[in-house]
């Protein structure tokens, strides 16, 4: 990611070129979007709840009609195998939940309705969202504001990763095929400068950032004093947990696949595992068998498995983590020799496991957002809940037990957003996707979803006797 003082540049972590390049929005055409949406947003809030549900419906088939174009763009932008075939069914899976349970989650509460009064909570829509979305699932990241907000009724203004430059373009592309005034979602090339003059001057009514801790505090000191909603979720180090009684097949499949997919450059990725002495050998020998198996390389390439991080300076905080590991005692239990295209300077990074590991390492409570896991033995519950809550963020947690009482009880006494059981990395829409700690605050998709993107406004209404 790079740029002179006017453009923004996309380098493929493929070798290093330019992909894309697109000229920086002044400070004046970014105003001018600015009033442009919130005069789109009026007419927009006043049509039929039906008619926004239909139109977003319709924009999110056409970014699946676009998936042909979509999937290799996202290869040479981010490094994603095209193997996997893009984010399409997330992107649809979480829109079409937000569709469905539109009605439903921004009906009125109604408090009385009788010959005296009426008394009632409505919702109503914020009036102009920013979404500031990041590039390792750009597309879905996206959707999870886009949909639900321009559904309850909000005009949007969409800021991407540089590093993923294209998908707002294509974004805005799809829904305005679908017949959304143009003005009503656009798509901003902004540099962080005008972005935070931005949010200073209160041009949003709600801004959801996804991305970096640092990121979200730069987003909460422009927004201080605005009374500006703000939406973020940040980092994560999110650990798994394997109790005596695990599937231990699918335990091993299922958390190794969550810290090696898409590189490990995923929000919910696993990355620090516990197991419980009597399956820790077994589960440290069947992790190396999958690891070894990968194949790095280019991610245009169908039988690439595993493709470079998104940018080598991804690559080399990895790197650096996982060498202070290896320094500080931890045993690398992949052979680098395996993967040959990781040559120490470039994007392209092997996939490693640790072991002899402990919370003294970075690699243990920093945010690594690579393919790299560290796993660690333990004695029992107890002593995984103090490790599992020894971190700074808090975004999902996994454990693995036959029993569904024990996982509560766990859980119950877990410092995170989401505690999965026998699953892991994966965004229920239904469920309010949401963090604690470092990993920042607010909530999306869901019921929640719709409660944070409105404001509620209550009618007291007497009635003439």
């Amino acid at each position: 990611m790079s740029g002179s003082a006017t453009t923004l540049q996309c380098i493929s972590p493929i070798d290093g070129t330019i992909y894309a390049e697109r000229p920086i929005a002044s400070k004046s055409d970014a105003d001018a979007a600015v009033a442009a949406a919130r005069t789109a947003q009026k007419e927009w809030a006043s049509r039929p709840l039906e008619d926004r549900i239909a139109l977003v419906r319709a924009g999110v088939a056409k970014i699946g009609e676009m998936n042909d174009e979509i999937v290799p763009a996202l290869a040479h932008m981010m490094g994603r195998p095209v193997r996997y075939g893009g984010e399409f069914g997330g992107v649809n899976e979480r829109a079409s939940y937000m569709a469905d349970i539109a009605e439903e989650a921004l009906k009125p509460i109604i408090v009385e309705e009788s010959d005296a009064f009426e008394r009632r909570i409505e919702r109503e829509p914020h009036g102009l969202v920013m979404v500031i979305a990041p590039w390792n699932y750009p597309y879905m990241t996206a959707i999870n504001t886009v949909a639900p907000a321009l559904i309850a009724g909000n005009a949007v203004i969409l800021k991407h990763s540089t590093q993923t430059l294209l998908v707002g373009e294509h974004m805005v592309e799809a829904f305005v095929a679908a017949g959304l005034p143009p003005a009503l979602f656009q798509n901003l090339y902004l540099d962080h400068a005008t972005t935070e003059k931005l949010i200073q001057e209160r041009a949003f009514n709600f801004v959801n950032f996804t991305g970096s801790v640092g990121g979200g505090r730069a987003i909460e000191r422009a927004a201080a004093g605005t009374f500006t909603g703000l939406g973020l979720e940040l980092g994560g180090k999110d650990p798994g947990y394997v109790m005596e009684d695990a599937d231990l097949d699918a335990a091993v499949d299922t958390l190794i696949d969550g810290a090696m997919f898409n590189s490990g450059q995923c929000c919910c990725g696993i990355e620090r595992i516990y197991v419980v002495e009597s399956l820790y050998d077994a589960f440290v020998q069947k992790a190396v068998k999958i690891v070894s198996g990968y194949k790095l390389g280019n991610p245009l390439d169908k039988e690439t498995t595993i493709g470079p991080m998104a940018n080598k300076r991804f690559a080399d905080e990895v790197r650096a983590q996982i060498s202070e590991a290896l320094e500080a005692g931890a045993k690398g239990v992949i052979d680098p020799a395996l993967f040959p295209a990781d040559d120490g300077t470039n994007a392209y990074l092997a996939p490693q496991i640790l072991v002899d590991v402990d919370h003294s390492m970075r690699v243990m409570r920093d945010e690594s957002f690579g393919p790299v896991v560290g796993i660690m033995k333990v004695k029992d519950d107890e002593e995984a809940i103090k490790l599992m809550n020894d971190s700074d963020f808090g975004l999902t947690a996994s454990v693995w037990t036959k029993d569904t009482a024990r996982a509560a009880k766990i859980g119950a006494q877990l410092e995170t957003g989401t505690v999965f059981m026998n699953r892991a990395d994966y965004l229920d829409p239904g469920l309010c996707w949401t963090g604690c700690k470092d990993t920042g605050r607010g909530g999306a998709l869901s019921v929640i979803g719709y409660q944070n993107l409105t404001r509620v406004k209550s009618y007291h209404l007497k009635k003439a006797q």
